[in-house]
């Protein structure tokens, strides 16, 4: 009997039941020995010599595997099919070596499939070979460089800024690309400017929409149109001229597949079309590929989802081709099969991308057995497989140009319509529209006439914060991490709370700010991209077998060892200090450093650092020890264009709130943030629609009186009558609150009068915040939270006499 090896319990499961009773089939349960987490487990002084030790969970399991591998013959290594898995392979055999159950390698077998199928591992048993040491190789370097940057950089980090916790080589990298977004959308500039929108109608009656493009024979760009007065004089030049059609063209496009998923684009497709998070993508994906139970027979549904190669086999392209033509008909499929060849940066050992081991599941078919996010994903990549080898999309794209009599204005509309779905019929990427602006047929010289002239106001956005599937998409672009890192590296940024996922952006802490100032201050050249990227091509040399792995962690550790010994010889006020200008750019509004010490009056506000977080303390100190949080004072959003008010964060004794300054008048206006918005999250434009509050929602068509919606202290409301009536509702919904929904809420709290007592006062029952209560003249009862109201005019006024 021959033992057979993987890395999970599922994955055993599942195979087991291909193979006879030849075979036994054992999990490592993962990963079986690691570096120890102290000094000395590599060493740079002696050849980088590396000490593993048996990881404590995996005891257990490794003494299950030694006792089995002690009674068989042969050794089938059947890792995952990467660097990872050639390593934990190349580990089993080095403990079986040390516990003196083999002395060579020659009844030693690795075998490596793509798929967890019943054909698939039984032609890997047929075809094995000798564990790639080239791939250990790429591991062990990956991991001892790991090492050697958090072991040398975190004690720096920790002794240097309490409060740190640990740098690691690429999760540095992307705590910057985070941090380096803030600091972007910190320091954007809003810049106004406007779009002439116009609807016109043809001949036959038929309108249609087009845009100002051309002015006095000069083409308008995005800026020209800068303010409302220009805006307005242009509309007054469109509306005082006639129109005909100067020219009509017409062409077809084509729109091509998407090629089948590699790990980041599951990734991104999954996080925004399923609202997954990256490391649940990873988690189902895992699932589905080391097997699911399909009614008795247990079968990997997924190609092995750590890869960033495109292609598919021969055979798999067949069965997808011939599902085409049988479930959608010949004109979908393409004369010859589609080779898709895009090239990853970086993109290491040559995999099959993901796809369904068998196109002919369909996900209709085995819904049943699978849960619903493993259905959802499994879905997600059966389309992307099948469109992929589709027939393109044809579209026809229809570009119009209208013009005045007099040559001076050029109008331009544009549509597109679907002329062939091709592959849209099973899958159409977030970015692709649906058929757009159908344009009416008109010919050269038709007649035009003017209906509406639009002008719109717009602003520029700052680039958005980096969602899950965008700082993948990022670091993929980039060349740094992995198709087996992504999740690791997401994941380790927010554990260490250097990152937080606010509406599903990132948003770096204080303290993640802090370490990335710090690196780019002091280790500036190993916290860049292309420094980060090169090493990736370095490791992939080494698992070509290009290089030496050993060689390569010299010539990083030299110059890096010698970098951190003179930080460590560093005082923290030099530390401090060497800092500064990146922490006003990244912490502080303009005129917030170099005030005066309002206790001591004689010393000067600088920046501090402690515990992971910023603060002010006087530069007198320890003789005057005045301090201050950094978000105390005013952090500038910009300026207001439409009402030239500058725009602060700011917080006060009962929170965080907005202030609109009037630099002109000195007049200033403060609004509260609401506390379902996250301070960090709040961008200029947020601002201004709080600023604009209370605003007009429309009248109350029973007494043509207004109706307000606004902002106070205790949160939203809505204002009728003199009286207030409390918005249960997230900020955008109140924004967009209609009149009617705001009539049915003044309804349901509207005062029932029960008739009036013996001094001839009014008794009303009301409904307010603490539940219903009778008010009577001056006086006022409660009736409790649990009381519905439902009281007459005999017992209210029994409640009054008790208190009057």
């Amino acid at each position: 009997m021959a033992l057979l090896v993987v890395e999970s319990p599922a994955k055993a499961k599942t195979i087991n039941k291909y193979l006879d009773n030849k075979f036994k089939v054992v999990a490592s349960f993962g990963h079986v020995r690691d570096l120890p987490a102290k000094n000395g487990s590599v060493d740079p002084n002696n050849d980088f010599a590396i000490k593993y030790v048996v990881i404590e969970k995996a005891e257990k399991y490794i003494k299950e595997l030694v006792k089995a591998a002690n009674k068989e013959s042969d050794i089938y290594l059947a890792t995952d099919p990467d660097r990872e898995g050639e390593a934990i392979a190349w580990h089993v055999v080095e403990i079986l070596k040390e516990k003196k159950i083999i002395n060579n390698e020659s009844n030693i077998y690795r075998i490596v499939f793509n798929e967890i199928t019943k054909n698939a591992v039984k032609e890997a048993i047929k075809n094995p070979r000798k564990i790639n040491m080239d791939l250990v190789n790429a591991q062990q370097a990956r991991r001892a460089l790991d090492y050697l940057v958090g072991f040398t950089l975190s004690p720096v980090l920790w002794k240097k800024l309490p409060g740190s916790k640990s740098a690691g080589r690429v999760q540095s990298v992307a705590l910057r690309l985070i941090c380096e977004r803030e600091f972007e959308i910190k320091k954007f500039l809003q810049q106004e400017y406007w779009s002439i929108n116009t609807e016109l109608q043809n001949n036959k009656n038929e309108t249609f929409f087009a845009s100002l493009s051309h002015y006095q024979n000069k083409k308008l760009e995005k800026f020209d149109i800068n303010n409302e007065e220009n805006a307005k004089a242009l509309v007054e030049q469109v509306k005082s001229r006639e129109y005909k059609i100067n020219s009509v063209e017409s062409k077809q496009v084509k729109r091509n597949p998407l090629p089948p998923f590699i790990t980041s684009s599951l990734q991104q497709d999954a996080v925004n079309r399923l609202h997954f998070s990256v490391k649940n993508v990873m988690r189902i994906a895992q699932n589905l590929y080391e097997g699911i139970n399909l009614g008795g027979e247990t079968v990997g549904l997924i190609t092995y989802m750590r890869t960033d190669g495109f292609y598919i086999a021969d055979e798999a392209i067949s069965a997808i081709r011939k599902s085409i033509k049988t479930l959608y008909g010949e004109k979908y499929l393409p004369q010859s099969p589609r080779q898709h060849v895009k090239k990853v940066k970086n993109a290491q050992e040559a995999h099959e991308a993901i796809r369904p081991t068998s196109i002919n599941r369909t996900p209709s078919s085995i819904a049943e057995y699978l849960t619903q996010e493993q259905l959802k994903l499994y879905e997600l990549i059966w389309k992307r497989t099948i469109a992929s080898q589709m027939e393109s999309a044809l579209l026809n794209q229809v570009s119009i140009e209208i013009g005045s009599y007099d040559q001076q204005i050029t109008l331009r509309a544009s549509g597109s319509s679907i002329l062939f779905d091709g592959f849209y019929k099973v899958y159409r990427d977030n970015a692709e529209s649906e058929e757009s602006n159908l344009l009416p047929l008109m010919q050269e010289g038709e007649t035009c006439k003017l209906i509406t002239v639009i002008p719109k106001q717009h602003f520029t956005q700052p680039p958005p914060r980096y969602s899950e599937a965008s700082i993948v998409k990022k670091m993929e672009e980039i060349g740094i991490g992995r198709p087996s890192t992504y999740s690791v590296i997401i994941s380790v940024l927010q554990d260490r709370d250097y990152v937080t996922l606010d509406s599903k952006r990132f948003i770096p802490s204080n303290r993640g700010k802090i370490v990335t100032i710090f690196l780019k201050k002091f280790f500036s050249h190993y916290v860049e991209y292309d420094f980060t990227a090169h090493m990736e091509e370095e490791l992939d040399l080494i698992s070509n077998g290009n290089a030496y792995w050993k060689e390569v962690l010299g010539r990083f550790w030299l110059p890096f060892s010698d970098n951190a010994d003179s930080v460590k010889q560093m005082q923290y006020d030099e530390i401090v200090n060497g800092m500064q200008d990146l922490i006003i750019n990244y912490f502080c509004a303009s005129g917030d450093t170099e005030q005066e010490c309002p206790d001591c009056s004689s010393g000067r506000l600088k920046l501090n650092i402690g515990r992971g977080d910023v603060f002010f303390g006087c530069s007198n100190y320890p003789d005057c020890q005045y301090t201050r949080e950094v978000v105390n004072n005013s952090k500038s959003l910009g300026v207001d264009i439409t009402t030239g008010q500058e725009v602060l964060v700011k917080k006060g004794p009962y929170g965080f709130y907005l202030q609109f300054s009037d630099n002109i008048s000195n007049k200033k206006k403060a609004v509260a943030i609401p506390k379902d918005i996250n301070v960090d999250n709040i961008d200029l434009n947020m601002a201004i629609e709080l600023g604009s509050l209370p605003k007009v929602i429309g009248k109350h068509p029973d007494t043509e009186k207004e109706i307000k919606v606004g902002l106070g202290r205790f949160g939203y409301y809505i204002f009728y009558e003199n009286r207030y009536f409390s918005l249960k509702k997230a900020y955008k919904e109140v924004l967009n609150l209609q009149l009617s929904e705001a009539l049915q809420i003044i309804a349901s709290n509207a005062h029932k009068s029960l008739g009036f007592d013996s001094q001839g006062e009014e008794v009303l029952i009301c409904n307010g915040k603490y539940g219903y209560y009778i008010k009577c003249g001056k006086i006022t009862v409660a009736l409790g939270k649990n009381n519905d109201g439902d009281i007459d005019l005999e017992k209210a006024i029994e409640f009054i006499k008790a208190v009057r």
